[in-house]
C-alpha cells in the first residue's frame, strides 16, 4: 500500500469503530462524504485490500499507442532532428497532424537520451523592468551573428527589432554584418508601415553612438544618430545586455526556431532568407506577442518633407573647389552645371550614399549632376573590431601551387652524386 492508502486505512478503521463521524473523516481525507461511505462499505466487505488501487501494475488508459510513439520517435530522429520538445511538438501537431502533448514528446526524448533539462545554476539577479504601456513607445534593436543557415550557407547576421510593449517583431533582416546601411534597410519598411516610434533601444555599438572622443575637431554623432535626429526619434543605449532583455531573449528564440524553419525549407542564402522572414514574423507574433496595457499607438506618422531615401543614406558635407570638384571616399567628382561656375564656388553640398553605393550630391536639398573625374587606388581601410572576421574572409586566398609545380615533385637527395658520376 502507498502512504496515502495507509493513512486512509487508519481513518476508515477509526470511522468503523465509530471514533469519527463521516463528515470528520471526509475533512481529514479531503474527499466528499459520499466517497467516505463507498470506502467504508468496501472496507467492511473486503478488508484493507479493498482500499488498494485496482489500477496498480496496469498500463495507463491515456498512454500513447506503440505505433504512434515509434512514428514520433522516427520523425524526431529524422526530419526534426535537433528540435527542442516544444518546437517538435508544434510541428508534429501542425504539420504531421499527430495529436500529442509537449510533455509526451519531452518524455520520449529524455528516455532516448536526446534531451536534457537545463542545469539549475546560480543566476545574477537583475532588477525587473515593466513593459512599456504603448505600442511604439520603445523598440529594441540588435544584431545577432550566428550560423543561421548552418553548413548550407555563409555565416551572417540577423538584425532584429522588437516592440517592448507587445513583444511583437517589427523588423528582421539578414545581412553580412552589422552596418548603418543594414539597419537603415531594416527600419525603412517598419517606418513606412507603422510610423515613427518614440525611441530605439540598442547596445553601445559604434553604429549608434560615438564610443571614442574625437581628437580635436570631429563628429560627435554617428550616421544612424543623425538620421534618427532628423526623424525626431530618440536613441537609448543600454549599459548591459540584460537591460535590453526583450531583444536578447528574442535572439535566443530565433536561434533555436528560425534555424529549424530555414532547414525544413532548405533555405541557404541571404536573399531567400529575407524573402521568408515576412511570413515567419507573422507566425512568431501570433504565437508570442501580447496585448499592450494601453490601446494607444505611440507611433507618429511620417511627414511629407521627410524623405527616407535621403535621411537613411550615408551623408557627409563637402565644400566645392573653384573647379567645382569634391572628393568623397577616394573618388573625385566633377559637378556639371549650366549656371555660371562662380555661383557654386566654395558652396556647401551634401554627399549621400545609399545601400547600393549610389551617390547623389545635394545642394540646398536639390541634386546636382556630376561625373567621376578620378578614382584613387584602394590602399587600406579602417575596420571595426566586430567586423574583423568578415573583413578577413573577403581577403584573397593564399597562393597554392598547381599539381604539376616543381615544388610538388619529390626531392632527390643524391642528385649531386649522380651528376658527378656522369
Amino acid at each position: 500500500m502507498s502512504a496515502k492508502e495507509i493513512s486512509r486505512l487508519e481513518v476508515i478503521q477509526r470511522l468503523a469503530e465509530k471514533r469519527l463521524s463521516q463528515k470528520e473523516a471526509a475533512e481529514i481525507m479531503r474527499i466528499s462524504v459520499r466517497q467516505v461511505k463507498r470506502l467504508l462499505r468496501t472496507y467492511r466487505q473486503t478488508g484493507a485490500s479493498g482500499l488498494v488501487s485496482k489500477r496498480r501494475g496496469k498500463p495507463s488508459n491515456n498512454q500513447l499507442k506503440p505505433e504512434i510513439k515509434q512514428k514520433v520517435l522516427d520523425m524526431i530522429k529524422g526530419k526534426y532532428q535537433g528540435f527542442g520538445p516544444t518546437l517538435a511538438c508544434e510541428k508534429l501537431v501542425e504539420v504531421e497532424k499527430i495529436e500529442i502533448s509537449k510533455e509526451s514528446v519531452r518524455k520520449i526524448m529524455i528516455i532516448e537520451g536526446m534531451w536534457k533539462g537545463r542545469k539549475v545554476r546560480k543566476k545574477s539577479v537583475h532588477q525587473m523592468r515593466e513593459r512599456r504601456a504603448c505600442f511604439g513607445e520603445l523598440v529594441q534593436i540588435d544584431g545577432s551573428p550566428y550560423a543561421w543557415f548552418e553548413n548550407r550557407g555563409s555565416y551572417c547576421t540577423l538584425l532584429v527589432a522588437i516592440d517592448d510593449a507587445s513583444g511583437k517583431l517589427v523588423g528582421l533582416l539578414f545581412v553580412e554584418q552589422e552596418s548603418f546601411h543594414g539597419y537603415a534597410r531594416m527600419i525603412k519598411p517598419y517606418l513606412e508601415k507603422y510610423g515613427k516610434p518614440v525611441a530605439f533601444y540598442s547596445d553601445k555599438h559604434g553604429i549608434f553612438r560615438v564610443n571614442q572622443a574625437s581628437v580635436g575637431k570631429g563628429d560627435t554623432i554617428t550616421q544612424f544618430g543623425r538620421a534618427m535626429q532628423s526623424l525626431e526619434i530618440e536613441i537609448l543605449c543600454a549599459n548591459t545586455p540584460q537591460a535590453k532583455g526583450r531583444v536578447e531573449r528574442a535572439n535566443q528564440t530565433l536561434q533555436d526556431r528560425l534555424v529549424k524553419e530555414l532547414r525544413l525549407r532548405n533555405i541557404s542564402t541571404i536573399e531567400a532568407g529575407n524573402s521568408y522572414l515576412t511570413e515567419y514574423m507573422s507566425d512568431f507574433n501570433q504565437r508570442f506577442s501580447v496585448l499592450p496595457r494601453s490601446q494607444h499607438d505611440a507611433h507618429r506618422p511620417l511627414m511629407v518633407s521627410e524623405n527616407l531615401e535621403h535621411i537613411l543614406s550615408w551623408q557627409e558635407p563637402r565644400t566645392l573647389s573653384k573647379n567645382l570638384t569634391l572628393q568623397f571616399k577616394k573618388v573625385v567628382y566633377q559637378i556639371k552645371t549650366e549656371r555660371p561656375t562662380y555661383a557654386l564656388r566654395n558652396a556647401q553640398v551634401t554627399v549621400c550614399q545609399n545601400a547600393e553605393n549610389q551617390i547623389s550630391i545635394l545642394y540646398k536639398g536639390k541634386p546636382l549632376e556630376y561625373t567621376i573625374f578620378h578614382k584613387q587606388k584602394h590602399l587600406s581601410e579602417i575596420v571595426d573590431t566586430k567586423q574583423i572576421n568578415q573583413a578577413l574572409q573577403k581577403q584573397h586566398k593564399t597562393y597554392s601551387p598547381s599539381p604539376d609545380h616543381p615544388w610538388r615533385k619529390p626531392f632527390i637527395k643524391n642528385r649531386s652524386c649522380s651528376l658527378n658520376q656522369t
